[in-house]
């Protein structure tokens, strides 16, 4: 009972402290990670524990598979030079200066030792980027590097873990035997996840539609490919990110409308929990941390300082000379892609906070390395993870947004333009398929009635650009005015069905069109 009390108690200081975050616009995993911490201290309180296999199994599978669902393939296939770069070379390169820094600094620290350090806090977290580029006024490609690099990176850590672990272990490290298993283990989860993404697909479209099934089946996607995979010794990160880019690319083919409602609300509120509690259990863990710590923890507040800075500085020193000499060095590379600058490149090189990934990583170090022998520095190395997740989080996390003001920054609206000319181009095309085809077949009023839709969505999609040349305060107005309209109607519909004018199954089919045309108006506020 207690620990169900607890989850509870957890989950209710997620939602208000989401609501916080709203207000103050400050990512909110920088808020879960200080809440978990002052709840750790209060006096009387157990200790919990953060399990990594369940981290690894229950956490990291849905929310990269989500992270892949909402990322456009053709974005990040025209943006896969620098995502590669960022989630293969920059995160081996931080595992090396890390490593070294390491070693040169912590008395006693081996090589095998400072690998393992390396590898654990390298890569970036998903859910980490994508809260602290949540609305911030940025290029649409910055936004496709950083949340492509965060669902790559985690399989390069991950793989260069895992030989670090068995270095210390063994004593022997090959860099030739890793990087042919790393090239293996990438490309058999990329392939196993194909797999699992087409057998997904042909499951949705080959099943009768039914949008809790198919809801439910998105949930177990990511699961079954994760599993899957690690049981035959792939990448299961790949394989969970190819599943998810491959469904999401079909899911126009295979999913039904109210399907595709119903996952999207679902999704939200499943990820929402999910991120949130686990950014509090970060924060509960530094009690205990501290404690196994013991008399060194003087010390070991000075190391945490410099693997900080030498983290942060690591991806500085890559994301430039990989911003720049590429580019210097080929032409069809500057040809093919757009234009860079130094704002640009500070801000990718500023956004590497660190997250659950790299602490379930420190947590599932195994108690013992050669033989019987207690893992070396175990208990300092996870108190030096959590001071890198936590040093990056609150200082990357809160002045990324002053920096990207001070730098002038704008969103490029290349997605709203796109969306806006499809739009018109799509009604344009009914109407002429309607001339085209029904002219004969149809009554001239059925002909008026079914082209007048279309006419005054062309006319809607014309007022809307006519919008745009509006100032700010009279789009926010023209917003209002169209909030409170839709919340007349509302009142109306209400009244009618206490009166007993209406019926509650009238009621909700009405109430769910004000629902799509709220959020449709919702989305027109956030992209304005």
């Amino acid at each position: 009972m207690q620990d169900i009390a607890i989850v509870i108690i957890l989950l209710a200081v997620v939602t208000a402290l989401a609501e916080v975050t709203d207000k103050i616009k400050i990512p909110y995993p920088i808020l879960l990670v200080v809440a978990g911490i002052a709840i750790g201290m209060i006096p009387g309180m157990p200790s919990i524990s953060l399990n990594p296999d369940i981290v690894f199994l229950v956490f990291l599978p849905p929310v990269l598979y989500a992270s892949a669902w909402n990322t456009s393939w053709p974005d990040f296939k025209a943006a896969k030079r620098p995502i590669i770069l960022l989630a293969t070379g920059c995160v081996i390169f931080t595992t090396c200066a890390v490593a070294w820094v390491a070693h040169m600094v912590i008395p006693g620290f081996n090589w095998a030792e400072a690998f393992v350090l390396g590898a654990i806090i390298s890569p970036p977290d998903a859910v980490a980027a994508t809260a602290a580029t949540k609305g911030l006024s940025v290029p649409k490609r910055v936004i496709t590097i950083l949340e492509g690099e965060s669902l790559v990176n985690d399989a390069t850590g991950l793989i260069a873990y895992r030989y670090a672990v068995v270095a210390v272990g063994t004593g022997v490290f090959s860099i030739w035997d890793a990087g042919i298993q790393f090239f293996i283990v990438a490309t058999g989860g990329i392939v196993l996840g194909l797999l699992i993404g087409w057998s997904f697909k042909w499951i949705h479209k080959f099943t009768p539609d039914n949008p809790t099934t198919d809801t439910t089946l998105t949930f177990l996607a990511p699961f079954v490919a994760y599993l899957v995979a690690e049981s035959v010794h792939v990448s299961g990160v790949l394989a969970v990110v190819t599943t998810g880019l491959y469904v999401a690319w079909n899911s126009s083919e295979v999913f039904s409308q109210q399907t595709r409602l119903q996952a999207y609300g679902s999704w939200n509120t499943v990820l929402f929990i999910l991120n949130g509690v686990i950014f509090i259990l970060i924060g509960l863990q530094l009690p205990e941390i501290v404690k196994n710590i013991g008399a060194n923890s003087f010390w070991a507040w000075k190391y945490a300082i410099i693997i900080s800075i030498a983290v942060i500085v690591g991806r500085i020193i890559w994301v430039y000379p990989g911003t720049y000499i590429p580019r210097w060095l080929s032409r069809k590379i500057r040809e093919r892609e757009p234009e860079t600058n130094i704002k640009l490149a500070t801000i990718v090189a500023w956004s590497g906070m660190r997250g659950v990934v790299s602490l379930a990583a420190a947590l599932a170090l195994p108690l013992t390395g050669k033989g019987t022998e207690p893992f070396p520095h175990r208990n300092l190395i996870i108190f030096l993870t959590f001071c890198v997740i936590f040093s990056t989080l609150v200082l990357q996390g809160l002045t990324l947004r002053p920096l990207i003001n001070w730098f002038g920054l704008q969103a490029d609206g290349k997605d709203q333009e796109e969306e806006q000319r499809a739009r018109l181009l799509i009604a344009s095309s009914i109407i002429e398929h309607i001339e085209e085809n029904y002219a004969l077949s149809l009554s001239d009023e059925v002909l008026n009635q079914i082209k007048t839709k279309y006419e005054i969505r062309i006319q809607r999609l014309r007022k809307d650009e006519t919008e745009k040349k509006l100032n700010e305060e009279e789009i926010r107005a023209f917003h209002r005015l169209q909030q409170e309209l839709l919340q007349k109607e509302r009142q109306d519909l209400l009244q009618m069905r206490r009166q007993g004018k209406i019926g509650d199954e009238a009621l909700r089919r009405i109430e769910y069109e004000l629902d799509l045309e709220e959020t449709r108006l919702i989305l027109d506020q956030a992209t304005a």
